[in-house]
């Protein structure tokens, strides 16, 4: 049963019956698709330093967001790439994707790594972000991960998946 919709997620209870056979009435959020991006440019990587008003606190994260109806994650990762760091990638590889988590919710990140950066107006900064873009050596993000700068999952997956470290 359908319990909250909005134009980015809904959730839902639903009764789910375990591979035990058993039946429990659980929630799940539906949110929309999204994606992350990691753009790598001569060394470095930008990333976001940007507020996130559900922990009331600055993250360091990589540019990421969600899609619009009908667009696919590769029109959406070029969109958002632009938008939050204003520059554009010549190329852009598919990293595959992660679940977020899976305990409550289905939503799914798909993963980009971006390189050939120019900068790009082609779309403006959302007027509700609250983000600066900065530049990270490549090899201070495995310091950055132990020592807690880093604490976005998605940022920590894409890391691993574009760099390996």
């Amino acid at each position: 049963m359908e319990i909250f919709r909005s134009r980015r997620l809904w959730i839902e209870t639903k009764t789910i019956r375990l591979p035990t056979g058993r039946e429990r009435e659980k929630v799940i959020v539906h949110p929309s698709g999204a994606v992350a991006i990691l753009p790598i440019h001569e060394g470095m990587c930008k990333l976001l330093r940007q507020y996130r008003y559900a922990i009331d606190e600055h993250i360091i994260e990589a540019p990421a967001g969600t899609m619009e109806e009908g667009e696919d994650p590769l029109t959406t990762a070029r969109r958002e790439l632009i938008e939050e760091t204003g520059f554009a990638a010549g190329t852009i590889i598919p990293r595959g994707f992660i679940y977020t988590t899976p305990g409550f919710t289905d939503e799914k990140i798909f993963l980009f790594e971006a390189r050939d950066l120019s900068p790009s107006q082609e779309y403006g900064k959302d007027e509700d972000e609250v983000i600066e873009v900065i530049d990270v050596a490549i090899g201070d993000l495995p310091e950055m991960i132990r020592n807690g700068d880093i604490v976005d999952g998605k940022t920590i997956c894409l890391i691993q998946r574009c760099l390996g470290c």
